[in-house]
């Protein structure tokens, strides 16, 4: 994969993605939620995001976490990376880079295994780290752990044990990736800014507002005129305007298991919301972005345009 690591800022390492258009577009799909060896429709989901990355010719896949179910991957040698990963999305159209974060259930297993390079080796599509920004020339991509802001995670873990080797003095790791994001957000001159997370902010599915995202992270997506939010967690899709700031929440949660009917339809500012399987794709230009959701079946479900000279054109 033709990419390059060219600094780290803090928590944050910045990655040159080198765009092949001449005009500077962009395009590229998302999937969250998905690793449970092709069970739950994920081969069905990958069949159709093969179809559409191929119509679109896209640049490259995001992945908003909960990578591999139910507790993330054992080791660099769990044969479930390959089982959920390299067996599945087997298109041609997806052997382009694949950008990850870290979910919850990630958090659950060897958190390390997954940051490891050594994947990368066994499929060069692969790659995950904790917080880190993609430059693709006309948008800036800045990928954020949400997992540590997470308090109940901390205090009230149930049953699940918690890989939180990095992220401990955890205070101090969230200071510095908020200090971080800010700096790096300030700076970039790109067209659009985007930034990802596995947890959602504004959302109308299942787990609700994440509070330690809407206090912590929202103001500074808010301050440095953030375009889109996009995250996973609740297992949906879903386009959700704010009704303080141009910011469109966007949620990519549909890679494989579903959440049928569990999701609150009077949320303000919601646009729209599909509690199956399904994927997402975005196609940027310097002037306008376009963006759609496509379920299991291919079916295109919902889409809407944001034009930059008037920001938002819903």
């Amino acid at each position: 994969m033709n990419i390059c690591s060219t600094s780290v800022h803090g928590e944050l390492e910045t990655i040159q993605h080198p765009v092949k258009s001449s005009d500077g577009s962009l395009s590229f799909l998302v999937v969250g939620d998905w690793g449970r060896r092709g069970a739950y429709n994920q081969s069905q989901v990958a069949l159709q995001m093969g179809r559409i990355g191929e119509k679109m010719g896209i640049d490259f896949v995001i992945s908003t976490g909960d990578n591999f179910y139910d507790d993330g991957l054992k080791s660099v040698d769990d044969p479930v990376f390959e089982e959920s990963f390299s067996n599945i999305y087997t298109a041609k159209s997806l052997q382009k880079q694949w950008y990850n974060v870290l979910g919850n259930h990630d958090y659950r297993g060897d958190v390390e295994a997954q940051l490891n390079p050594i994947l990368s080796q066994i499929d060069e599509r692969w790659l995950c780290k904790r917080s880190f920004q993609v430059n693709a020339e006309i948008a800036d991509i800045f990928f954020v752990d949400t997992t540590p802001f997470v308090t109940k995670y901390f205090t009230y873990p149930k049953d699940h044990k918690y890989d939180w080797r990095g992220v401990t003095p955890r205070h101090t790791y969230i200071a510095n990736v908020l200090k971080d994001l800010d700096s790096a957000l300030e700076y970039s001159t790109a067209k659009w800014k985007i930034v990802v997370g596995h947890h959602t902010i504004r959302t109308a599915g299942h787990h609700g507002d994440t509070k330690e995202l809407v206090d912590q992270l929202l103001p500074i997506l808010e301050a440095n005129d953030v375009d889109f939010y996009i995250n996973g967690h609740d297992h949906c899709l879903e386009h959700l305007s704010s009704t303080e700031s141009p910011i469109q929440f966007l949620t990519s949660g549909g890679g494989s298991k579903a959440w049928k009917g569990d999701f609150n339809n009077n949320k303000v500012g919601l646009e729209f919301y599909h509690d199956g399987q399904g994927f997402m794709s975005v196609q940027l230009n310097p002037n306008d972005a376009l963006i759609k959701f496509y379920d299991v079946f291919g079916k295109l479900l919902h889409k809407f345009n944001v034009l930059k000279l008037f920001h938002s054109s819903i």
